[in-house]
């Protein structure tokens, strides 16, 4: 562990030494101009208004992978038109093999990695950190991204206004035409302005992957500092300043023996544009009834799970409330708000401004929830600074804040990070330091605090990080998440992917010498927990398959006895075991893809087996996956859990498609199954139609409670 430690701290220090002493070497940056038009833009993927011609056009794609720095192998063509409301994107993405295209989703938001596809990033503000990310496939399928910080915040749940259509050719190719409203983005109120842009375009039966500027495989696309430019936007604002977005909704709810009970809910959000920069949006009665159900899960571990936000009025710029203390310990966790014990806490209302004035991006938040049951009437309150300093790195503030009549919980904060793409010439590296402290009025808060310090350097040969932090025992972030506190932490990694010629059909290796955490008591410097990885061996093939073996080795010390699922007692005490793991994926572009995962070894005082599959089918417009997660724990005697979970997705169109998602797991011994209809009638208006019910198995099968409802939303903007 000491020779771990010494590697460590001589790999920080050369980093930090060479990042002051090298500089950058740059291509010269590419440039597109857009066009003014008066002509109308029928959006149908034809792309044959006659302006699309007079418009200047970009053409030089450059491989990222997989011959890096050679010419695409198909050519791309893409142009960019603008008027008084909405910025128009035209694609020419030419195939000699039109048949050969692979495309498979149809439905909004779709995961884009395993399919053709074109990318375009925008980044109004020109910053080097930030921008807006549109992709779309051969079908029509849409998704669009939030980017912050160079991609280290990706917000893939934000939902933009804008129109794409496409058009296949069976002799030349693929064609798209987008429509961007100005009042979807945010930008500066210049009467001219540069504005950052890249664009991407995959071709997934060859493995290729190629970008209009920065195609260095130490960067991405997100990498906004390494874009090319998009001129030509004069005199440019948005004539739409509001939207208003009312909803209604309906249905019934009935729980075995109980009476049915009837569900009706009106309210809606109001978002009104105070600048080309700056965005208020009000929410009032607020509904998240649409919102499918989480993914159980049997914690095996002694610390709480953290599950994700799925509700929409908290996935807008919820990469700028991001506090950064780590995984263990996040200042703000949007989840606290309106969800008690994973059950709904009606929300009476509240406002978001997000936005940007100088260098300052700013956000605050407030919402008020109702009371219910014992729990009271609730204030729940965020505020977020970040100052961008230099060329991509920031200085920030947060202030969060609960109350209710009972009690009040504040929490401050700041934070720092330096960020340079062009570390040892063309490295990424990010250093970062973080500082948070709990009130609460009339307590003790002298040992509230928690602290983070880090090192990144994130590239294609190789990957290190390393990062101290610390959480005391008093720390109470009242809208956070604490998975432990009372500690300090120092966590490491090393990993290095070559690239080696002369291996036949490898797209890079995978070695990985350390992956350590290491945590001590707060208190008493003692030795809690420690795990620790090291892979000899991990591969991704140019076919997109990827296998890996590890070898693992775990320490922890609870102080008390705890039970991780019935029937199996961890008494307290200090227990080293070791493990070893091998996964196994097949690349996900192909009809029938599957993952496998088995890890076998000891655990605690006993034994332990996982075994992980995934099996998934692509059908073109239905889409099917199923998992299974099997525990076999001995301690003492053995225990068996299972999960298991089925998704079923099929699109009419890309406007029209429906979902089931089904999941069982044999601890709490009930099966969730949830049921979605989805349509956009129109371009930001949804209307769902919902059913919910929960199924006991302990013996024969009954029905716990079932939920239907049917909601409609509808934008109008003026």
């Amino acid at each position: 562990m000491k020779s771990v430690l010494k590697i460590n701290s001589l790999l920080s220090i050369l980093i930090i030494c060479l990042a002051q002493n090298l500089l950058a070497q740059q291509k010269e940056v590419n440039s597109l101009q857009a066009y003014y038009t008066t002509e109308e833009i029928l959006i149908d993927g034809d792309i044959d208004e006659d302006v699309w011609e007079e418009a200047p056009f970009a053409t030089d794609f450059i491989q990222r992978d997989l011959n890096n720095g050679e010419p695409a192998t198909e050519k791309t063509r893409v142009a960019i038109l603008y008027d008084s409301n909405n910025l128009y994107i035209g694609v020419w993405a030419f195939d000699s093999e039109p048949d050969k295209i692979i495309a498979k989703e149809s439905r909004r938001d779709f995961s884009w990695g395993s399919e053709d596809n074109f990318e375009i990033i925008l980044s109004p503000f020109n910053d080097n950190r930030n921008g807006y990310l549109f992709v779309v496939n051969p079908n029509g399928a849409m998704a669009d991204v939030l980017i912050t910080d160079e991609g280290s915040g990706f917000n893939k749940d934000w939902n933009g206004v804008w129109e794409a259509a496409v058009e296949i050719d069976d002799e030349e190719g693929w064609f798209i035409e987008i429509a961007i409203p100005f009042s979807t983005l945010k930008y500066p109120d210049n009467d001219e302005q540069v504005w950052a842009l890249n664009m991407e375009r995959n071709i997934r039966r060859k493995n290729e992957q190629v970008l209009w500027q920065g195609w260095s495989r130490n960067y991405d696309l997100e990498t906004i500092s390494h874009a090319g430019k998009l001129t030509g936007l004069k005199n440019i604002s948005s004539q739409k300043l509001w939207e208003i977005k009312p909803f209604i909704s309906g249905g019934a709810a009935q729980e075995k023996g109980g009476k049915l009970k009837e569900k009706f809910k009106v309210g809606g959000d109001i978002n009104y544009h105070v600048s080309p920069k700056m965005k208020l949006n009000i929410t009032f009665n607020t509904d998240f009834s649409q919102v499918e159900s989480d993914r159980e899960q049997i914690n095996l571990t002694r610390f709480p799970l953290d599950f994700p936000e799925k509700r929409d009025f908290f996935l807008e710029g919820k990469n700028l409330f991001r506090f950064n203390l780590g995984s263990n310990a996040q200042t703000f966790y949007s989840r606290r708000i309106g969800l008690h014990n994973r059950k709904e806490v009606p929300i009476i209302g509240g406002l978001r401004l997000t936005g940007k004035m100088n260098n300052s991006n700013i956000g605050v938040m407030t919402l008020q929830s109702q009371s219910k049951d014992n729990l009271p009437s609730t204030n729940y309150s965020v505020a977020r600074l970040r100052q961008d300093v230099l060329e991509s790195s920031n200085v920030g503030f947060i202030l969060t804040s609960r109350q209710d009549k009972n009690e009040s919980n504040y929490v401050y904060g700041a934070d720092a990070n330096y960020s340079s793409s062009t570390f040892l010439g063309d490295k990424n590296l990010d250093v970062g330091v973080a500082f948070a402290q709990s009130i609460i009025p009339d307590k003790s808060n002298s040992n509230a605090l928690g602290y983070r310090a880090y090192i990144t350097s994130i590239n294609d040969f190789f990957e290190y990080d390393v990062a101290f932090s610390r959480v005391a025992k008093d720390f109470d972030p009242g809208i956070g998440f604490l998975r432990r506190k009372n500690y300090k932490l120092l966590a490491t990694e090393l990993q290095f992917n070559p690239r080696p010629d002369f291996v036949p059909f490898t797209k890079n290796l995978e070695i990985k010498p350390f992956d350590i955490s290491y945590f001590l008591n707060d208190r008493t410097n003692k030795i809690e927990s420690l795990n620790f990885e090291w892979r000899p061996f991990g591969i991704e093939l140019e076919s997109g398959d990827f296998a890996e073996f590890n070898i693992q080795r775990f320490f922890d010390s609870p102080d008390s006895t705890f039970e991780p699922v019935d029937d199996i007692q961890i008494a307290g005490g200090d227990y080293w075991y070791g493990r070893y793991e091998i996964q196994v994926e097949t690349y996900s572009g192909r009809p029938v893809f599957s993952e496998i995962n088995y890890s076998w070894g000891d655990f605690y005082n006993g034994q332990r087996k996982q075994l992980e599959m995934v099996l998934g089918w692509n059908l073109g417009k239905l889409n099917i996956s199923a998992d299974w997660e099997r525990n076999i724990v001995n301690i003492k005697r053995p225990k068996t859990t299972d999960e298991m979970g089925a998704r079923f997705e099929y699109a009419f169109s890309t406007n029209l498609y429906t979902t089931f998602f089904g999941q069982w797991n044999n601890e709490d011994d009930e099966a969730l199954l949830d049921f979605r209809v989805n349509w956009i009638p129109k371009t930001g208006s949804y209307f769902y139609f919902v059913v919910n019910q929960e199924l006991s198995t302990a013996g024969p099968v009954y029905v716990l409670n079932t939920t239907v409802l049917s909601k409609l939303t509808w934008l109008f903007s003026f």
